[in-house]
């Protein structure tokens, strides 16, 4: 006889307490976002589709210079390409399926622009803070941490950026 909760149960529940406690921050009030838990979850899920396209950007770039000896710079395009698709498609799919109503050509230039301004971020982000942290850490820490940093704005300007225009209107 089972008496403990279901492995489900137990996730729900565990879900419930985190996005009661997010949403109880001063910041989700004051962003209005207390009363937009649906709102929470889609933030969770793109970055969750995030992390997944930088795995791929990272086999990318790893696998084109180490197998295929590609030019580094040639290789972080590819990567970065790759990534793109990768998180428009789940996140076309996952986190705003009802987008798919909508015309897939002009969804995937919206979100391959927001993602290459992105990019354009990331970078003065990392090499504005690779000399701050160069100065207190050796390489690779340094530029790693300034790297996280980057990442962290980066994921704020694609998903705001992408919900007001790639997935306008969807609710």
């Amino acid at each position: 006889m089972n008496r403990g909760f279901s492995t489900g149960t137990v996730i729900s529940i565990v879900r419930l307490h985190f996005f009661n406690t997010l949403l109880r921050l001063p910041i989700a009030r004051r962003l209005g976002l207390a009363d937009r838990q649906h709102e929470i979850e889609r933030f969770i899920k793109f970055a969750m589709v995030g992390a997944l396209g930088m795995v791929v950007d990272l086999s990318v770039l790893t696998l084109s210079r180490e197998a295929f000896g590609l030019p580094l710079s040639v290789a972080v395009g590819l990567g970065f390409t790759m990534a793109v698709f990768s998180n428009f498609t789940w996140n076309r799919l996952w986190t705003f399926p009802e987008s798919r109503e909508r015309a897939l050509g002009t969804q995937l230039v919206q979100f391959f622009i927001i993602n290459a301004i992105g990019l354009g971020i990331n970078e003065l982000v990392v090499l504005g803070l690779h000399p701050i942290f160069g100065s207190a850490l050796p390489d690779p820490p340094a530029y790693l941490a300034a790297k996280i940093i980057a990442i962290g704005i980066v994921l704020f300007w694609n998903y705001f950026v992408n919900r007001k225009w790639t997935y306008k209107g969807i609710d």
